[in-house]
């Protein structure tokens, strides 16, 4: 084999690590490098086919996609050849040399030398051709470009210990050929009827012929023999095909190790005519907050490959859905610019957001322990929708789960029906707060008349929840309602079931603080909205709330949190006349002492409700000096 501009490189640093990885990783299923390798090879073919619509001549007079499998025992060797669209050399060196997605090089620091070993976190990370090193200790690649001359070949070669050679080389026939020198202890995959049964296990569903090469018995003859089906998965019957066909489905197209969570199989015909096979995966991607990360759905056009990553399918908030769509509708020669202004597109876009909202409803009502599972990997992702998504915003609604004051941990899993299931008599509004963390939620002083009354309310404290909430405005003709603002239901809480002896005592300390409340009003100025009492608080002297049309407290972080310039937020302090704490306050005649007092209270109410103080050690030389003095 003549070679020409023969270079030797230094692979990427993560793709080092990665590698690394590969070869000291202890694969409790080593044959996984088989189904990696010849998913590749289908990737190629597909491409091929897809290119070979605008540019026939890619076929290069031969139209019969394969992918061949031959074992050398002598020279202890397993080549895996397809005739697909091959690479040229800057193509290897990207697609070999390289990593490109982003966010992998935190992911793989993210393991840790110690987590090495661990197959699930390696099969967040979709490993591909790197897994040959499972077995091999040397891996050789002979690669052309479909439609480049025959000297365009290219020649790669690696023992996986951080370089590889690179050169041109001559190549006949288009695709690509990928060797794998087996180290020793792998001498089962040269054993021809154990890499058969792997072969029928991993690539029975793939729609391209998988062939063997077979010695005829009492020759020297060799023989192709087709070992898969080569029929396309969702082109056959639902009853047809086996539960671990479906499991082998999913790991080819999404590239993952572990099985997918659950499924759904629709052939729809009609009006449009199309089949979609969606999978949604037991363990989130490590690149699933990227915001290049690619979508995993595939369209296929009449059974032929047209693209991957179709984004213009499926909304950014089901992003984890992995499988494919399969239109008789749409011309083979789309491109994403038709697709996204396409009449049949936005139907088949709908129609795959109800599926996938439809198999997760009736997976959360058959197997809650699954739903958990998944709400655990994926539920920080569906809290997008309720702002993405209005025409299904119920939908959405229905499958979000949260913690309340019911919940005995921080765990999310009360879903809002039940939630309506447990509302007292008299509750007009679903009550919920945001905090910064369960713990402060749990404890805010906003909730005291909520435990007092045994009315549930829920307890917010990721990220995204304030931003959910500002779009989620009602579910099943409740109004959502943030115990932090000021609303009527809330004064009706405080008056419901009151006698009139309860009801006097309350006007009788109103008149009684009177003098307190304007005291405190000229003392604070403009520094608060308004300064007034409450009788919802038991153990709190007082708290801060917003009105009805201010900014919340935590929108106001996420502005700040992103750069945006942050809206004041004016409070109204509201002060609890039965507190102890209070009544001694107002009885103080000494100015400086009666300012002091007032300024601790609101700083402690702010405390409690921004969870920071612009001057937090103010705050503490205060508490101090009233320590001492008092």
């Amino acid at each position: 084999m003549i070679m020409q501009g023969q270079e030797t490189r230094t692979f990427q640093s993560e793709v080092k690590q990665l590698l690394n990885m590969m070869i000291h990783s202890l694969y409790s299923n080593k044959e996984i490098f088989l189904r990696e390798l010849i998913s590749n090879a289908s990737d190629a073919a597909d491409k091929l086919r897809f290119l070979a619509l605008s540019t026939p001549d890619l076929y290069e007079g031969n139209g019969n996609l394969h992918v061949r499998i031959s074992i050398n025992k002598e020279n202890r060797t397993l080549t895996i050849t397809d005739n697909g669209i091959g690479m040229r050399r800057d193509e290897v060196i990207e697609n070999i040399g390289t990593i490109a997605q982003s966010g992998t090089k935190n992911f793989i620091k993210s393991m840790g030398s110690s987590q090495i070993q661990d197959n699930q976190l390696i099969g967040q990370f979709g490993v591909g051709f790197y897994s040959a090193f499972i077995v091999a200790d040397k891996v050789t690649i002979r690669t052309r470009a479909a439609g480049v001359k025959i000297e365009e070949g290219v020649f790669w070669e690696s023992s996986g210990e951080g370089e590889y050679t690179l050169a041109n080389i001559e190549k006949n026939d288009r695709g690509t050929e990928v060797i794998l020198h087996f180290r020793k202890g792998e001498d089962e995959f040269l054993d021809m009827s154990r890499v058969r049964s792997v072969i029928s296990k991993y690539s029975d569903h793939i729609a391209l012929p998988v062939e063997m090469e077979i010695k005829k018995e009492d020759s020297n003859i060799f023989t192709w023999e087709k070992i898969n089906k080569a029929q396309a998965l969702w082109t056959r019957t639902k009853s047809e095909i086996s539960v671990d066909e479906y499991k082998e489905f999913y790991k080819h197209i999404a590239h993952d190790f572990n099985d997918p969570l659950i499924w759904t199989h629709n052939r729809v015909e009609g009006k449009q005519e199309y089949t979609s096979l969606l999978y949604i995966p037991s363990q989130a991607p490590f690149d699933m907050w990227n915001r290049d990360i690619k979508y995993g759905l595939k369209l296929y056009v009449q059974r032929v490959f047209i693209m991957d990553d179709t984004k213009q399918f499926i909304p950014n908030y089901l992003r984890f859905i992995r499988g494919l769509i399969d239109s008789n509708d749409l011309p083979l020669n789309v491109s994403r610019e038709l697709l996204q202004n396409s009449r049949i597109t936005q139907s088949l876009r709908s129609s795959i957001i109800k599926r996938t909202l439809q198999m997760l409803e009736k997976l959360a009502k058959d197997d809650e322990e699954k739903y958990n599972q998944f709400w655990k990997e994926f539920g920080m992702v569906l809290k997008e929708g309720p702002a993405e998504d209005h025409e299904n915003q119920q939908a959405i609604a229905k499958l979000l789960r949260f913690t309340t004051t019911y919940s005995k941990d921080s765990t999310q899993n009360i879903s809002l029906d039940s939630y309506l299931n447990r509302m007292v008599k008299g509750q007009e509004k679903i009550y919920f707060i945001t905090s910064d963390s369960y713990a402060a939620a749990k404890s805010n002083p906003h909730l005291e008349i909520f435990y007092k009354k045994g009315i549930e309310v829920l307890l917010l404290s990721d990220r995204i929840d304030e931003w959910m909430m500002s779009y989620l405005v009602e579910f099943n003709g409740k109004h959502f309602q943030s115990v932090s603002k000021v609303d009527n239901s809330l004064n009706k809480l405080n008056n419901e079931e009151e006698n009139a002896e309860v009801v006097a005592h309350k006007k009788e300390s109103e008149k009684h603080f009177e003098a307190f409340i304007k005291r405190v009003k000229n003392l604070l100025g403009d520094r608060v909205k308004e300064v007034r009492l409450t009788h919802r608080l038991t153990d709190t002297p007082a708290i801060v709330i917003t009105d009805e049309n201010e900014i919340t407290t935590q929108m106001a972080k996420l502005f700040a949190a992103a750069g945006q310039n942050v809206p004041e937020v004016k409070y109204i302090f509201e002060i609890n006349p039965n507190h102890s704490l209070i009544k001694r306050i107002a009885d103080i005649q000494q100015e400086e002492l009666f300012i002091e007092w007032i300024e601790l209270l609101l700083e402690q109410a702010l405390l409690a409700e921004r969870g920071t103080l612009n001057d937090p050690h103010k705050f503490i030389r205060r508490i101090n000096q009233l320590l001492i003095t008092h």
